[in-house]
């Protein structure tokens, strides 16, 4: 559905984003993650057709976004990081003037706009002025604006940005609604949103793609796998030996722990990827005749593999943020215009 290869946008000598490629299948959710300036709203705003590249080329629904422009953009809901909303319409108003410049059919733009404002649960606000909204509602509007011609990708960046953990489960439950229908690529740099609602990850770092897997496999091969803690008592240092050959088992330590009681240990144990062998650990621990406490499973969350992949010096990455940073202006302003010629052109 959305197909991105060696993608480059360059501003004069620095290198925004440098061969950025990624597929997303349809009725998928791509987690684009990346630090603040590693490039993900560049490649955002370039799906979009915000902003042309320098190199390279992105496909939304087999059209070309800058050879074929108009046809891309009409199979796109674009919500970028400030939502291109008018505060003095009322919310229902509001998505029918939306649903009528993205070429709604006047037939069917009442029941767009009323499906959109169910999805969004926004139906007891319809009246309301969106200048009187909470931030919570106001985002859902602006989803509800991306939805409203039921496109079938949807490019969400950065959604959650400012909301309460409240209305954050709110709008995370409403974009995984929306998977099957739509493709959706979402933005962010918040690591919790991807792991709970993404189907795949994408992780861009100075300005280039460093690794592209579900969540689950990007945890298991970039940080050594999943693995084991005991806290026993006994010679630990002994079992440590005895672990260590056990198969599927990579290192043992000994961890200080300072809080367990006296005689306890602590014992680390890092396993291959795709290996299980809690019973052989267990069995190890309990043969050699020591008190095995508590065992529990530790897996490799993502924030380890995104500070693994992403924690070099960024020189490029800074640069990237001093440009989008000076671009947010014109976006915003191009979203206003954008909505008031196409409306200038409805009536004409």
């Amino acid at each position: 559905m959305i197909e991105v290869e060696h993608l480059s946008k360059i501003y004069g000598s620095t290198p925004a984003i440098q061969d950025v490629t990624f597929k997303v299948e349809a009725g998928e959710i791509l987690g684009f993650l990346g630090p603040n300036g590693a490039g993900k709203t560049t490649t955002m705003r370039i799906l979009a057709g915000y902003l042309p590249a320098t190199s390279g080329t992105a496909r939304i629904a087999d059209y070309d976004v800058h050879e074929h422009s108009m046809a891309a953009r009409g199979r796109i809901g674009y919500l970028p990081e400030t939502p291109p909303l008018y505060p003095e319409m009322s919310v229902e108003g509001f998505l029918h003037f939306v649903a009528r410049i993205k070429g709604v059919s006047a037939g069917d733009r009442t029941s767009k706009v009323k499906s959109a404002m169910e999805r969004c649960n926004l139906i007891e606000k319809r009246k309301a002025l969106i200048r009187k909204l909470s931030k919570g509602f106001r985002q859902r509007v602006g989803i509800a604006q991306a939805i409203v011609h039921e496109p079938p990708a949807i490019i969400l960046d950065e959604p959650t940005v400012g909301l309460d953990p409240r209305q954050i489960i709110e709008v995370r439950n409403l974009i995984k609604s929306l998977a099957g229908d739509h493709t959706i690529i979402l933005s962010t740099h918040i690591l919790p949103e991807v792991s709970m609602t993404c189907n795949r990850v994408a992780i861009i770092n100075q300005g280039r793609i460093v690794a592209t897997n579900s969540p689950e496999s990007l945890m298991a091969q970039l940080t050594g796998g999943s693995g084991y803690e005991l806290e026993v008592d006994g010679d630990a240092g002994e079992l440590q030996k005895l672990l260590q050959v056990v198969p599927g088992v990579c290192l043992v330590e000994v961890v200080a722990e300072p809080d367990l009681a006296v005689d306890h240990s602590l014992i680390r144990i890092v396993c291959a990827p795709g290996a299980e062998p809690g019973r052989d650990l267990a069995a190890v621990t309990v043969g050699a005749g020591l008190g095995l406490h508590e065992m529990r499973r530790t897996r490799a969350s993502l924030e380890e593999v995104f500070l693994e992949l992403t924690t070099s010096e960024q020189p490029v990455a800074q640069a990237q943020q001093d440009l989008e940073g000076s671009e947010l202006k014109v976006e915003r302003n191009f979203s206003s215009s954008q909505l008031v010629a196409s409306s200038q052109e409805v009536e004409e």
